[in-house]
């Protein structure tokens, strides 16, 4: 019996250190996507924003490019593309959210947004 429960002991004990050792470092992908939310968290903390004005924000913050673009990105992005309407809605929404617009005010500031 004594030994049985020295086994289980072994085992337990070295599968701890297995779990240990497998542990990956993250990616350059995943660092940079931590140091963006990172960044978008400060920039909203900043801003004291929160609930869905919050979310939004952190939303359109994350899918922005990097900073740090390669020279060759920075001619094309001097270049404002037109937003699509989509665009426009995510923008205009955040901006309705983060002034906590409700009922018909919210409703005519979305019709203003969305037409300019």
């Amino acid at each position: 019996m004594k030994a049985w429960i020295a086994i289980a002991a072994l085992v337990f004990t070295t599968g701890g250190a297995f779990a240990a050792e497998g542990k990956k470092e993250p990616s350059e992908a995943q660092k940079a996507q931590q140091e963006k939310m990172k960044s978008c968290n400060a920039e909203a903390k900043e801003k004291a924003l929160a609930g869905d004005g919050r979310k939004q924000f952190m939303s359109n913050c994350l899918k922005k490019a990097p900073a740090a673009a390669s020279p060759a990105a920075a001619p094309a992005a001097a270049v404002p593309a037109k937003a699509s309407q989509q665009d426009k809605m995510k923008d205009c929404n955040a901006t309705a959210g983060s002034k906590a617009l409700k009922g018909d005010e919210r409703k005519a500031f979305m019709s203003e947004c969305l037409k300019g």
